[in-house]
């Protein structure tokens, strides 16, 4: 087990002058291979700003990013999409499926954009192991809010990434539905090997996690060890 993830000095600012909003304030951090965290704080306190800059989705003003020991934000855009692609899994609130497509021609993007064949045994051991194989040919519309969010890990997970990157991954589910999906995300990470981050406003998820990073306004405040095990 070692580093995965490793900002150096990672600072974020929004706008200029007056108006300039300091988001997250230089940050040192490391992520550990193997071990689920949860980014807690509140609202406005950084923590999505922070995991968009984790994922190369958002760049810092300041600081380096390093994954798997590259540099992140040295690598031209189109390196860096394909780094994205191949090493990053994303989970967000609002699911992000394209409602014109089919479960399986959700699921299966992130690869053909990558223009390679997936791996179809690993695909259904995914879709098995989030109970979605009888759902393939449904469109996102037709499923329910819990179906849906399970669809869009089995798209983080089918291209095994090195991490999984959840923002607020349950926020628009029931408690119940919300419980099994973070279930499934711990489950499906352990089986295989995978990082995960996530961020949450709710501390009952938030002790599920192996590591705790706190964030209040723009600064991680503690790095804590909680009581689960994944």
């Amino acid at each position: 087990m070692g580093v995965i993830l490793r900002t150096e000095n990672i600072e974020k600012i929004y706008g200029k002058g007056e108006l300039q909003v300091h988001a997250l304030k230089p940050c040192n951090l490391e992520i550990e291979e193997g071990f689920f965290y949860a980014i807690i704080g509140k609202s406005g306190s950084g923590k999505s700003t922070l995991l968009h800059i984790l994922g190369g989705l958002d760049k810092p003003t300041r600081g380096k990013l390093y994954l798997e020991g590259k540099s992140v934000f040295d690598l031209k855009d189109s390196e860096l999409a394909v780094l994205r692609r191949r090493r990053i899994g994303f989970v967000f609130q609002a699911f992000n499926l394209l409602q014109e497509h089919t479960v399986i021609e959700n699921i299966l993007m992130p690869i053909h954009l990558d223009g390679k064949d997936p791996d179809m045994d690993h695909f259904n051991e995914v879709i098995k192991s989030l109970g979605i194989e009888g759902k393939l040919n449904y469109y996102p519309d037709e499923l329910s809010g819990g179906e849906r969010q399970r669809v869009a890990i089995a798209r983080a997970l089918v291209s095994k990434p090195a991490i999984v990157l959840a923002d607020e991954p349950t926020g628009n589910l029931d408690e119940k539905t919300g419980r099994e999906v973070l279930k499934l995300i711990k489950e499906s990470a352990k089986k295989f090997h995978q990082t995960i981050v996530l961020v949450t406003h709710d501390m009952e998820i938030a002790a599920e996690a192996d590591r705790i990073i706190t964030i209040a306004d723009g600064w991680v405040t503690s790095i804590e060890h909680s009581g689960s095990t994944q």
